[in-house]
């Protein structure tokens, strides 16, 4: 469990509607599974369509949906009225991504007032067992007082 705060007592509601919001996210089928403060799940069914050359989800798509669940979970802390945006991220990828269903889980590990810091992970699920496929570093950052960037 989180013990953060959420600056935003409507966090959820606007996690959930920025989520919405996030067309990629709808194109590749992933859905807002979980959001407390400090921590989102995205879940993914497989698909044949989002994989690589060898039959694995590939890692781009790996990747999005961990970075879209580090961004929420930061954004579950922010004021209301601020945006998120990615500043950077490093990604290590421990096994090939094989399996039914993929969730990716971010968390915060410091929020501050401008720049928030990420760990997140993706497990594959396969007949119920879940297996870390993917781990990412990232920070966030608030953005305030820019057209376009509000969520």
């Amino acid at each position: 469990m989180s013990s953060l705060q959420p600056r935003d007592p409507a966090y959820a509601e606007r996690v959930a509607a920025s989520f919405g919001r996030q067309a990629v996210m709808g194109v590749i089928g992933a859905s807002l599974r979980r959001v407390m403060p400090g921590v989102v799940e995205i879940a993914l069914p497989f698909r044949f369509d989002l994989s690589q050359q060898h039959g694995f989800l590939h890692a781009g798509i790996t990747t999005a949906i961990v970075d879209s669940a580090c961004g929420y979970a930061a954004l579950s802390l922010m004021p209301a009225g601020a945006g998120v945006l990615t500043v950077e991220f490093k990604v290590n990828f421990l096994a090939p991504a094989a399996g039914e269903q993929f969730i990716a889980r971010g968390r915060v590990v410091r929020a501050g007032r401008i720049m928030t810091v990420c760990t997140g992970e993706v497990a594959a699920v396969s007949e119920g067992d879940e297996k870390a496929i993917c781990l990412m570093q990232a920070t966030m950052i608030s953005v305030t007082g820019q057209p376009g960037v509000q969520d």
